[in-house]
């Protein structure tokens, strides 16, 4: 199988799910191995209450849930058949359906983010302010293959800026904090609820803010995938995957606390005053205003193509990827359990 670089990944992880009570035997339950998209945090603390609940056992799952390597690596993870489901990234999944054609070995079932958390925070004692312009000029730090680096020219040809409007300085994810903070960059790139880490080491009012989003450019972040080969095979392990982790993240919406408790049985050392803070930002993109019309994990078919299109251009794919080969929404829990109370 043909794969871009980028999207080379091992699909091998330690199996870090701590052991569960089980409400029945476990012969009858169905093992699924999910892939989150990387560390535990409050970003997907939701999981882990459905799991502390037994929302999971309840749709006769045995569900372990496993840390990740990237938002990207999701996809191959699940394409390998090492995983079943993942949380991975909506745009490099159309890369990956254009560079493996055929029947999409992958496919997203539920939309996680209903924006793409994608940001740019830079030091305001730098010249960085909300405009987008005042980073003209600037260091930027970025990972050397990570979405939000890549979606930039998207931005940029939105706001009529030159892409290489400013210098990348390219930087491992472990040391981007470290060279914001000490001045070797003048802003890098983030999930914004990944930023926390940064908010901790140096003063909110000290930063701005630069969020896609707020560009104009309506991009869909990280989705819930799932292989084909489940998808066809046992579509009821997919709906009731689905089932269960819509009920705990509405209940997360709710009540965000519980979420963090079951998060922190499994991750003891994480602050729950940061990770709350953490889901606060997280739950702008999750909950975006879109879903007060369609509800959570839903998309609107319009903004999926505009975004097919962009990712073919950026990207400089070679075809363009089917949307219907893309999502399959057909396994998603009814419209009035994903509607979030006012």
């Amino acid at each position: 199988m043909k794969r871009r670089h980028f999207l080379a990944a091992s699909a091998s992880a330690a199996a870090l799910a701590a052991p569960s009570v089980r409400s029945q035997p476990a012969a009858r339950l169905t093992p699924l191995k999910f892939t989150l998209d990387f560390r535990v945090t409050g970003q997907t603390a939701a999981f882990f209450l459905a799991q502390s609940r037994g929302y999971y056992r309840d749709e006769g799952l045995d569900v372990t849930l496993d840390v990740g390597a990237g938002s990207v690596a999701s996809i191959t993870r699940i394409a390998s058949g090492v995983y079943q489901m993942g949380l991975g990234d909506v745009s490099s999944l159309m890369e990956f359906n254009v560079q493996n054609p055929g029947t999409p070995l992958v496919q997203a079932v539920y939309q996680y983010y209903n924006r793409a958390p994608f940001a740019i925070i830079g030091r305001k004692d730098r010249g960085i302010t909300t405009d987008f312009k005042s980073l003209e000029g600037k260091k930027i730090a970025a990972a050397a293959v990570e979405s939000t680096r890549r979606c930039w020219p998207m931005v940029a040809r939105k706001l009529r800026m030159k892409p290489e409007a400013f210098q990348w300085a390219t930087t491992d994810f472990s040391a981007r904090d470290n060279v914001v903070v000490r001045g070797d960059v003048d802003g890098a790139t983030y999930f914004h609820d990944s930023a926390i880490s940064l908010f901790a080491r140096m003063k909110p009012e000290e930063l701005s803010v630069l969020e896609y989003a707020q560009a104009g450019v309506n991009l869909y972040g990280n989705a819930i995938l799932a292989s084909a080969g489940l998808i066809a095979q046992n579509p009821r392990v997919v709906a009731g995957f689905l089932r269960a982790t819509n009920r705990a993240l509405v209940e997360t919406f709710a009540n965000p606390l519980p979420s963090i408790t079951a998060m922190r049985q499994r991750e003891p050392i994480l602050d729950e005053k940061v990770e709350l803070e953490r889901w606060r930002i997280t739950a702008q993109y999750v909950g975006a205003p879109d879903t007060r019309s369609h509800g959570l994990g839903d998309i609107r078919k319009l903004y999926l193509e505009q975004q097919v299109d962009e990712v073919v251009e950026v990207f400089g794919l070679k075809s363009r990827p089917s949307a219907d080969g893309i999502f399959n929404l057909s396994m998603l829990p009814h419209r009035a359990e994903r509607m979030l109370k006012a």
